[in-house]
């Protein structure tokens, strides 16, 4: 587990709240572009949430100066989707310069720095990392209710060194906070708490209090098979996925659950045709958001093929990846790994 993990990981273990309450203060539905006049900040956004991460940037390119501090948080976020570190810290610090009293444009400042913070040197990363935890403290001063940046700060205080600002008795009271926003989370990040200090029992249990705990439980399914994967408990983690695959049936917003379940069942080399299905699914539905890139579920989808020995296949989606995010690096190159999502 990497010093910064905590921002990919966050992102992962279920952002569908932050998602819809993003879109739905930009007055859109997440997955609904249509060919009607909107706002260009409504516009771009919509772009953004289904993955149409060049037009996203074209739009809010396209913005008259002086732009408005909504225009680079969207900004930093479609380069954050694209891979492109310093891009999106740029966009984000000129967010958080903009409106400092935004507790979202700190939150995702965090999340980029973070993101640089996973892949540098070991001194670069002790400075990132302490940015890192300033603007997720900050988020939450700001916003003590905003659960997507608790659970970024939890995850932050438990896998940090001391040194920069991490401890163990931190996230303990960062969950205690969570249990009076969002109680699903709250056992996820107490789950992840044991798991990192090896108390996996301990574990297993909050992770299936989050399955009764959760208002989108499909997302919950995926966080357990994937303690499971990681604990190579193969029939429970396939067990797993398959509930995932129907709470998210039952749940017209949990589609991102069959992208993450997708995920686990490739770490683990297992299923490679039902991963396929699920992205497929994923990608034909309407739940379709910025954390699960369309462009990155056609990758995916393009390895998957590859090692089904579906070449053309492969490269069609691969195709379909450039159409949405043509600077998108794995996407361009087959051996070209993405580092998140």
């Amino acid at each position: 587990m990497s010093l910064l993990h905590c921002a990919a990981q966050a992102i992962r273990a279920g952002l569908l709240a932050a998602s819809l309450a993003v879109a739905a203060s930009a007055g859109v539905t997440p997955q609904s572009p249509s060919p009607t006049a909107r706002d260009p900040l409504t516009q771009a956004n919509v772009y953004l949430q289904a993955g149409e991460a060049d037009k996203a940037l074209a739009l809010l390119q396209s913005i008259p100066q002086p732009v408005p501090a909504q225009a680079d948080n969207l900004a930093c976020r479609v380069r954050f989707t694209r891979e492109q570190g310093d891009a999106a810290i740029k966009e984000c610090e000129q967010a958080v310069r903009l409106d400092a009293q935004n507790s979202t444009y700190h939150l995702w400042l965090g999340r980029a720095l973070g993101e640089k913070a996973d892949r540098a040197s070991f001194l670069s990363a002790f400075s990132l990392a302490k940015r890192v935890r300033e603007e997720f403290e900050e988020a939450v001063r700001l916003d003590p209710r905003n659960a997507p940046a608790l659970s970024d700060l939890g995850e932050f205080y438990y896998d940090a060194p001391g040194v920069v600002g991490g401890g163990m008795d931190k996230a303990q009271s960062i969950a205690a906070q969570l249990d009076k926003v969002d109680p699903a989370r709250a056992h996820e990040l107490r789950g992840r708490m044991a798991a990192a200090q090896k108390d996996y029992d301990t574990a297993e249990r909050e992770f299936k209090q989050a399955i009764a705990a959760g208002a989108h439980p499909a997302f919950q399914w995926v966080t357990l098979a994937s303690f499971y994967q990681q604990r190579q408990r193969w029939d429970d983690m396939e067990a797993a996925v398959h509930s995932t695959i129907s709470a998210a049936e039952r749940d017209k917003h949990a589609g991102v659950a069959l992208y993450d379940g997708a995920s686990v069942l490739t770490k683990a080399k297992r299923d490679p045709a039902l991963a396929v299905k699920m992205l497929d699914d994923y990608l034909a539905g309407t739940s379709k958001t910025e954390d699960a890139p369309a462009f990155v579920a056609y990758v995916r989808l393009a390895r998957l093929d590859a090692q089904l020995g579906d070449a053309a296949g492969a490269q069609r989606e691969r195709a379909s990846a450039i159409a949405l995010a043509h600077e998108y690096k794995p996407a361009q190159d087959p051996a070209s790994q993405e580092t998140k999502h």
